[in-house]
């Protein structure tokens, strides 16, 4: 009879009698250190910032603009009209437009339309006349002469007269105190925030949970996991769309409602530009790859973001992985300081340099067998190529150790306030 040796199964239910005991320690810590060490706890205080709408008018516009301009833009927003156009189509006429015109024409309308005009391009102006009312805010109990802006179309700001709107907008701003500052020299009206509270415990709880890992795949570690995918890839979704969609689609396209809905300050520059109507195209074709049918759509724009992106990607490459290696290689190996002294340093290691690259560039050249001087050199270029890949790794591992001291902070100082 032959005796059969078996490996034991380990009970299911001792382990989970572990994490319970786990658990129920982790919440007794994180109860005594709430308690004990007035952990996480962020106390705030608030100040209201009270702001007061100004408006002034004025009822003397007339300016000559060339058409489709930023000044022309503006005062048509404020309120003036067209009341005639013309085309200027030589210096004669831009002459003659001064003349007519006088102050009206202004410097720099007039610096703008010669040059284009010298480049062989007709300009057509158009006369902005009748009244305006412009709007802006302050803070209240501010002077408004000259504050709200420096100028409207060469003006000074302070020549005009500000009225009250009436229109105040009051808030509350928020910051928040030093952790490390005593209960009695917290300023009067300092309160627990307990949105910031609860963030901090929520961003020490799911660090720790992540740090798990380090006794085994578990179920904290999972779930901190999913949560930091999840959340990264929404963030990143909403980021991407508002700089990308908003901030250079829309803003071509739209200009007057990315002004009225997210960007008012949005400068009078941007105006409806039909180019962007291409990428626009392009991205709702792209779209199309979620259709049952529409998939073949999405592989032409696709095909264009491949092939433009190498064709910019090979030109920048060009530049930074080989001319300016190539570059970087041949230097002087001399190297004097402004009076003429030699430096040693770097005379050493414009050396070190050229003699790196001449050894690696011998080890990749395999028309010649590498024995004798080429295979000393070739063992050499071995010795360079290895350490630049540790100190590469080197770097890397620093850069990790650095975000792990970041997280160690942050659980030290911020949370449990030992620091």
């Amino acid at each position: 009879m032959t005796d059969h040796t078996t490996t034991p199964v380990p009970d299911a239910s001792s382990s989970k009698v572990g994490w319970i005991v786990v658990v129920a320690l982790i919440i007794v810590g994180m109860f005594a250190a709430g308690f004990l060490l007035d952990a996480g706890k962020v106390y705030v205080v608030s100040q209201e910032q009270s702001w007061t709408e100004y408006e002034s008018s004025l009822s003397d516009v007339d300016f000559w603009l060339p058409a489709g301009s930023r000044g022309e833009r503006e005062l048509a927003h404020y309120g003036a009209s067209v009341s005639e156009a013309r085309m200027l189509s030589s210096q004669a006429d831009v002459t003659a437009l001064v003349k007519e015109a006088g102050v009206a024409f202004s410097e720099e309308a007039r610096g703008s339309v010669s040059a284009s005009i010298d480049r062989g391009t007709s300009v057509e102006m158009v006369r902005m006349t009748g009244s305006v009312t412009f709007t802006g805010w302050l803070p209240t109990g501010q002077e408004p002469a000259g504050a709200v802006a420096p100028s409207l179309m060469g003006r000074p700001m302070s020549d005009f007269t500000w009225q009250a709107t009436g229109t105040v907008s009051t808030w509350d701003v928020t910051s928040s105190l030093p952790y490390n500052l005593p209960a009695d020299q917290r300023p009067e009206g300092a309160t627990l925030s307990a949105s910031r509270t609860v963030g901090i415990w929520l961003s020490a709880i799911l660090t720790l949970a992540i740090m798990s890992f380090l006794f085994g795949d578990n179920v904290f570690y999972k779930t901190a996991e999913a949560i930091l995918v999840g959340s990264s890839a929404g963030y990143a979704m909403a980021y991407a769309f508002y700089t990308g969609i908003v901030d250079q689609l829309m803003v071509n396209l739209f200009p007057d409602l990315v002004r009225d809905w997210t960007s008012p300050g949005l400068p009078w520059s941007f105006t409806w530009d039909w180019v962007y109507l291409i990428p626009a195209v392009l991205g709702v074709m792209l779209v199309c790859r979620l259709l049952p049918k529409g998939g073949w759509i999405a592989r032409w724009p696709l095909a264009f973001i491949i092939g433009a992106t190498a064709g910019f990607r090979l030109t920048s490459h060009l530049e930074s992985d080989f001319l300016l290696q190539i570059k970087q290689t041949i230097t002087t190996l001399w190297v004097e300081n402004a009076t003429g002294d030699f430096l040693f340093w770097p005379s050493m290691g414009a050396v070190v340099i050229l003699v790196g690259v001449l050894l690696c560039l011998v080890y990749f050249f395999f028309s010649m067998e590498h024995k004798g001087v080429v295979g000393k050199a070739a063992r050499g270029g071995i010795f360079v190529l290895m350490i630049t890949f540790g100190a590469a790794f080197g770097l890397t591992v620093m850069g990790r150790i650095t975000l792990l001291t970041e997280r160690f902070d942050f659980l030290f100082k911020d949370w449990l306030h030992l620091m």
